[in-house]
């Protein structure tokens, strides 16, 4: 009984889709990653650029001088998130479709699964979500085929669409194709064009029925177009055709390599026009005798038309009447085709696995993605509409040609020169091409095409698929747009790309090192490295391909970089204040338009920090003659000079009174001070100008005399004479410039405003003043042209209103206290115990300088925080009205996010009490690294940051409970913070550099090392070991025995690779010791062993073993070599302290097979390795040799092989014969077999997973599955444990990586057994947990779980699958279940989808209650036990 969580989404970008989905005229991009849908807008943002990439600076006017440097400006477009879903399914395609009618009046998206499900969605403006229209299942086993067939999951399955969006196709299976037809206007104009409609379209009651966008879909076998298609590659439809009309490449046999004498030229390419109603086929050409290599169909638009087919080795388009011109890229293309081709074979490229994509709609030109990232065009040589030849050209560095480090595996053309780039190897890239004069003025049609950089659709696209659009539905005259190609190709360097945005990943991940720098030792000689540096990182990954391989570093809190730090006793809050000198007398100061003393270096910096701090003495109370506690506050004022704090007293500042809170308004002239009593403002040198008192009027003293009736009799009455007293006394003060809003004890508010001379004056208003508030602030965003105040009433209620009209509320919500996943304006009327208890409210901007959104952060009694985000839906009346009509409320609406963030649990509550009587917790803080970001301080100090491209994340702050927090700006700390933890300490912290916040929720840094990292080990002297590898060519040896083994003469040699150990600093990451391997032996797993290194002191040390393999070829048989080294210390170089340390090698020992895998064992420092076929057992001799004294055979290839500690138990994962269960013993020497799995699987990777005295392993499989097995021997199924019993199949949908066992510091929480009792959790035990990386940059969580957790977590997991709205319609069981489940053999509890537990936020208030009603649990035992599903006890350190 296990829970699988997922902690951070995926990275890896697998498809990418521009079409206008949001809005008619917008432009979007879908972005796919494996199980996750991101919708992205896109923002054009000025940019300085430098001069020329060869370094020269170009003229850009006739009368410019060349050799003056100029300052340029270029327009730069950046990926702003839109919406993110996650998916209970693979996406293996994505597909644009124009349907007759939308929600947004835009297009739909077509997105096949990898199960043969089709999900058509679309856009809901009045939601702001996606809305399933259908979803078609073709998984039907009645329509496999052959039952000597592939399986569907084994077979390449992909979707594509008629550009003319009648229909769809899906193949899938080994030959099968889904067509999916789309209802077109012109069609059910002509059937209706006698008035009435047919009798399908009619209900039973005669009433007109609403129509599907689609007809009835059919599965249409290949082989019924033709007998021929036995073995179809791949296919695609084709433009400029009245009907659907695609291209597919397929043969009658299976094309090989190692027939290609036999089967050389054997591919044939045809085009079949369809006919929806009769569900037939017409063949309109085919071209025969195509080389064997090719793969894929790429459709090209007007005005060249066809299709590429796009090989290994080759490129051929074949035009609408088959004509065909191609080119050859390499010299092996005369030896594998001989179909005629241009010869270009000097180029020497590689295709295989390249992306092609045209560069716009109405050029001749197409962008080739190599797989090593190589930027090519395709061009065409036109004799006026018909093309005569093609060529193909690298596209130089110094153009942008290598900007991209590896290969692709998806791009879209969002239009304006913008490609966006996907890659699962690498980040992804949006970036952008510009030609020169001639070629640009041949593309655009608008004379300002560069300068124009709105994001949305063009005219001109418009009007081109209006054009279409008639063509295509037969209209009565058809439009052609006139296009004129030169008849030559385009020149070299007529295209310059540059990068514009980057879209972060983390994938793939190769190896996982598990908190390095957080374990401490006491061997000798090792240094203790355990609090030397924060940013070691949690996890350590080796991640990306290529030349974009490095380390990724993950923490699970924020590690700020301190930059200075002191102590402050009793501090209770403190503020960083910037003041300017006001203008003098009779001017007017512009603070935007003084540029001179804007670009000063000290323009923006904080001046003053003041820290208030409170103190408790001893006083006598006069009539009980006690002493008790009273707590007196003064403030403090610092000088600020850098990181320098120094004591002032200037000005007119009163230090012995309390501060609630510090701000400045007229501009940033006026320091206004905000004590309980007072209002007080100063000018820029702290002079006191004016002051106002908290008097209470006299509505104010009715109000409270009618409230104090019903407290007449109630205990403790004496004191509310001090508590009418108190009642005027400010809480909490909110600053907007030129507005200042104080929330006081008595829940009434007073709103002041500063004139722009400086005078600060009293806003009258009798409706705010009057009511009663819970929580109030004050909004300004540079978006909008107004300020707002958010008031939450004790009721629950949110009301806004606009600063230019306090009479009314320009927008109320009474809904909110129910956290509903859509808050409207409209009325709500829920049942009151639904109600959530909500203490405070804040309406910030969120997200970073490229863009900011406003969202509404809400607060709840249990420290909760809820995100929501702003959205607008207009009714139809005020759609078309002007913006500047309409005020931001007008159509305001608010979504809640998803977060998984759960509070911390302190046991301070003192310090937590002080925090709410200061009237909230939560501080909007403008600029904190460029991030427009929220904090919240008290015992759970938090950060909720948001990234252009990503959704907002509440990270947690390492460290103490925060009291108070601040932004603080000087010349030591650009743009950082400052804040007061619990032990009284001052911190200056800025966020850590190159850091990327929102894309998993952890704050990963990524250390670019420039080569792919294979296997990682952590050593104790604060080293790492990588081994890499290079690539070098190969050519036949010199051998007398084989004469015909003639040197080669050819360009496109083989390339092998020679794997390299590197050795890097763990503070600096820098090489400090490199140690090449021998040619063609690559470094297969590399750990850091504590083994014995004598046999007669016993002695041990940690030591690096490195297990490779030498591949000369499939006619040799494979070898290894083990390897220890040991870290010694030796003379750094000059000014390299680092460099101190080097490998020293001990043993060196060649094996028969790869040594594919390495572990300790037992309790005599040994260690076992896998070698080839066997699993041996080894000790370290003083004289350098390795001693066997055990052994196991397997079968095939071992994958896997760990041990449990301090047990002697392992296993042994093989490729494909499934899993051993061994135990080993030293006295004597032995290995002897527990049990194996039942049926055979490939297990890619496994762990042991012990809970409450069971055994359980859990497998990884190739399926993207996990097996759980349990070794019971006391079970009859198991055969006295012989066989591993089989409990349960879980899919993940992701390829398994590695797996490591971890042990938490906290326990489930404890909970009621049937009978009623406490079940009390046994400290003694330690909780296991199993940390599991993937491919696609997944990190996930295996949680083993008690009888009663699981049955109250299965439970929740069943009311949340249908509950919540799971986008595409997919259904999360079926997501899970495996399509390989072992039938009969136990597994009757499968694993819990714990991320559905995590999606518990997305719920209202009522749905949240009915759902623990259901299962009989509590809200606080359910946190508790989210907080060990999401991992609290495994990572972070004491700061």
């Amino acid at each position: 009984m296990q829970c699988y969580t997922e902690l951070a989404p995926p990275t890896a970008v697998s498809h990418a889709l521009n079409l206008p989905f949001l809005a008619p005229k917008a432009n979007n991009l879908v972005v796919a990653k494996n199980s996750l849908l991101q919708i992205f807008e896109l923002k054009s943002t000025v940019t300085e650029v430098a001069s020329a990439a060869n370094g020269t600076v170009e003229s850009t006017l006739e009368t410019e001088a060349a050799d003056v440097q100029v300052q340029r400006t270029e327009n730069t477009a950046k990926l702003v998130l839109a919406a993110e879903f996650p998916l209970a399914g693979t996406v293996i395609s994505l597909a644009r479709i124009k349907l007759l009618k939308t929600k947004s009046k835009a297009e739909a998206l077509l997105i096949a699964f990898r199960d043969a499900k089709l999900s058509l969605v679309e856009w809901d403006p009045e939601t702001h979500n996606l809305h399933t229209i259908s979803i078609h299942y073709y998984e039907n086993p009645d329509i496999s085929g052959a039952p000597w067939a592939a399986d569907l999951k084994d077979t390449y399955n992909f979707l594509t669409a008629d550009p003319g969006n009648r229909c769809a196709a899906l193949k899938f299976g080994t030959h099968n194709l889904a067509i999916l037809p789309f209802r077109q206007s012109g069609l059910v104009e002509e059937e209706w064009l006698d008035g009435s409609r047919p009798q399908d379209q009619m209900d039973v009651d005669g009433e007109e029925r609403q129509d599907t966008p689609y007809s009835a879909s059919f599965v249409l076998p290949l082989t019924q177009l033709d007998p021929t298609l036995t073995h179809p590659v791949h296919l695609a439809f084709l433009y400029k055709y009245r009907e659907p009309t695609f291209g597919i490449i397929a043969a009658s046999r299976a094309t090989a390599p190692s027939l290609l004498a036999q089967r050389k030229d054997i591919l044939t390419y045809t085009v079949f026009a369809l006919d929806l109603e009769q569900k037939a086929s017409t063949t309109l050409l085919s071209v025969q005798g195509l080389p064997y290599d090719l793969s894929k169909v790429v459709p090209l638009p007007d005005p060249i038309g066809g299709a590429l087919l796009v090989g290994a080795n080759e490129i051929i388009h074949v035009d609408e009447a088959g004509r065909t011109n191609g080119v050859a890229v390499n010299e092996l293309t005369k030896s594998c085709t001989s179909f005629s081709l241009v010869d270009q074979s000097d180029l020497a490229l590689r295709l295989e696995g390249c992306v092609v994509e045209s560069l716009s709609p109405d050029a001749r030109d197409v962008l080739i993605i190599l797989n090593d990232g190589r930027l090519a065009i395709l061009t065409f040589r036109m004799d006026g509409k018909t093309v005569s030849g093609i060529m193909l050209r690298l596209v130089d560095p110094e153009f942008g040609g290598h900007i991209l480090p590896v290969q692709a595996s998806c791009a879209a053309i969002l239009g304006r020169g913008r490609v966006f780039v996907g890659s699962e190897d690498a980040d992804s890239h949006l970036i952008s091409w510009t030609g020169k004069h001639g070629q640009l003025g041949r593309r655009r049609s608008q004379p300002d095409a560069v300068g124009n950089e709105d994001m949305s659709q063009d005219e001109e696209d418009d009007a081109e698929d209006d054009d279409l659009d008639d063509d295509l539905y037969g209209g009565t005259a058809t439009t052609v747009k006139a296009t004129t190609l030169p008849s030559e190709p385009t020149a070299p360097g007529a295209y310059t790309f540059r990068i514009h945005d980057i879209l972060p990943s983390i994938a793939p991940i190769r190896k996982v090192i598990v908190q390095p720098l957080h374990t401490t030792t006491d061997t000798p000689g090792i240094v203790n490295t355990s609090s030397s540096s924060d940013s070691a990182g949690d996890l350590l990954l080796s991640t990306g391909r290529g030349k974009a391989g490095g380390i990724t570093v993950l923490n699970r809190e924020l590690y700020p970089t301190r930059l200075a730090q002191s102590n402050e006793p009793q501090a209770r809050g403190l503020w960083a204040v910037h003041a300017r000198k006001q203008a003098p007398k009779g001017m007017t100061m512009n603070i935007e338009q003084d540029l001179e003393g804007s670009l000063t270096s000290d323009a923006d910096y904080d001046q003053y920090l003041v820290v208030c701090k409170a103190r408790t003495e001893q006083v006598e109370d006069v009539e009980t003659n006690a002493f008790k506690d009273r707590v007196i506050e003064d403030t403090i004022i610092y000088k600020v000079n850098g990181n320098d704090l120094d004591p002032t007293k200037m000005g007119d500042f009163d230090g012995d009174i309390a501060t609630i809170d510090v701000g400045v308004l007229a501009g940033g002239t006026k320091v206004v001070q905000v004590t309980p009593t007072e209002i007080r403002t100063f000018d820029s040198e702290l002079n006191l100008v004016e002051m106002f008192g908290m008097e209470p009027e006299e509505d104010e003293d009715m109000m409270e005399e009618s409230e104090a009736v019903e407290v007449v009799d109630s205990p403790g009455d004496g004191d509310k004479g001090k508590r009418d007293e108190d009642g005027h006394h400010i809480v909490h003060a909110s600053f907007a410039d030129p507005y200042l809003l104080v929330l006081r004890k008595n829940s009434t508010v007073r709103i002041y405003k500063a004139s722009p001379t400086g005078d600060v004056e009293e806003v009258e208003d009798t409706n705010l003043a009057t009511s009663m508030w819970l929580s109030a602030s004050l909004f300004k965003s540079p978006s909008l042209p107004d300020i707002y105040a958010f008031m939450l009433s004790p009721e629950g209620s949110l009301q806004i209103y606009s600063m230019s009209n306090l009479n009314e509320p320009s927008y109320s919500s009474d809904a909110l206290s129910y956290l509903l996943p859509l808050i409207t304006g409209d009325s709500y009327r829920g049942r009151a115990p639904a109600k959530a208890t909500l203490t405070e409210v804040l309406a910030a901007d969120l997200g970073d300088s490229t863009s900011k959104s406003p969202h509404l952060l809400i607060r709840t009694s249990n420290n909760d925080i809820v995100i929501y985000k702003a959205f607008h839906h207009y009714e139809t009346d005020k759609r078309n009205a002007p913006s500047e009509s309409r005020s931001w409320t007008t159509g305001l609406r608010w979504i809640k996010l998803a977060q998984p963030h759960l509070p911390k649990y302190s046991d301070e509550p003192a310090m937590e009490s002080k925090d709410i009587a200061r009237g909230g917790s939560l501080v909007a803080l403008d600029n904190v690294n460029g991030y427009s970001c929220v904090f919240q301080r008290g015992t759970s100090p938090c950060f909720i940051l948001k990234e252009s491209s990503s959704a907002p994340r509440v990270i947690d702050l390492n460290g103490r409970p925060v009291k108070d927090l601040t932004s603080f700006h000087t010349s030591g700390c650009q743009r950082g913070f400052a804040y007061i933890d619990a032990d009284d300490t001052l911190r200056i912290s800025q966020l850590p550099a190159q850091t990327h916040y929102g894309h998993t929720g952890w704050p990963t840094r990524r250390v670019p090392l420039g080569s792919e990292i294979y296997a990682m080990a952590y050593h104790p002297r604060g080293v790492f070991v990588a081994g890499t590898g290079q690539t070098e060519e190969w050519l036949l040896p010199d051998d007398t025995y084989h004469y015909e083994w003639t040197r080669e003469d050819i360009a496109l040699k083989p390339t092998l690779e020679q794997g390299i150990l590197k050795v890097y600093d763990a503070e600096t990451w820098t090489i400090v010791d490199t140690v090449p391997l021998e040619p063609e032996e690559v470094v297969l797993c590399i750990e850091t062993l504590t083994l014995e290194v004598s046999e007669n002191t016993h002695e041990r040390k940690p030591l690096i073993a490195v297990g490779t393999a030498i591949v000369h070829g499939e006619d040799l048989a494979t070898k290894g070599n083990i390897r220890i080294f040991e870290v010694i210390t030796v003379v750094p170089e000059p000014e390299r302290p680092e460099t101190n340390k080097k490998l020293r090698l001990i043993v060196k020992d060649e094996v028969k097979g790869a040594v594919s895998s390495i572990s300790e064992l037992g309790t005599q420092g040994f260690m076992i390795m896998a070698q080839g076929q066997k699993c041996m057992v080894r000790g370290l001799k003083e004289d350098g040799t390795l001693l066997p004294v055990a052994f196991m055979d397997m079968q095939c290839h071992v994958t896997v092989l760990k041990s449990l500690p301090n047990t002697g138990m392992l296993i042994m994962g093989d490729a494909y014969k499934g899993l051993w269960f061994t135990g080993y013993t030293e006295e004597p020497y032995k290995m002897m077999l527990f049990g194996r799995s039942r049926s055979p699987m490939e297990v890619m990777n496994a762990e042991f997973l012990p809970f409450e005295k069971q055994l359980h392993i859990i497998v990884a499989d190739a399926d993207m599955n996990l097996q759980v097995l349990q070794f019971d021997p006391e079970n009859p199924r198991s055969m006295s444990g012989l066989r591993l019993l089989h409990k349960s199949t879980f899919h993940t949908g992701h390829f398994p990586v590695s797996m490591h066992l971890l042990k938490s510091s906290i326990h489930m929480p404890s909970t009621p057994d049937p009978f009623g009792e406490a079940m009390q959790v046994d400290p003694s035990q330690p909780l296991h947990q199993i940390l599991c990386t993937t491919q696609t940059g997944t990190i996930a969580l295996i949680t083993p779980l008690s009888e009663t957790s699981y049955r109250r977590l299965s439970g929740l997991a069943t009311f949340l699958s249908n509950t919540l709205d799971n986008a595409c319609g997919l259904n999360p069981k079926a997501f899970r279940a495996a399509d390989n489940d072992v039938v009969g053999a136990g597994a009757t509890r499968g694993i819990i989808d714990g991320n559905l537990l995590l999606r518990w936020g997305e719920l209202g208030e009522l749905k949240k209650k009915d759902g623990l009603g259901k299962i009989g649990g509590e809200e606080w035992l359910f946190a508790g036990e989210r907080e060990v599903l999401i991992g609290r006890g495994l990572f972070g350190k004491t700061a």
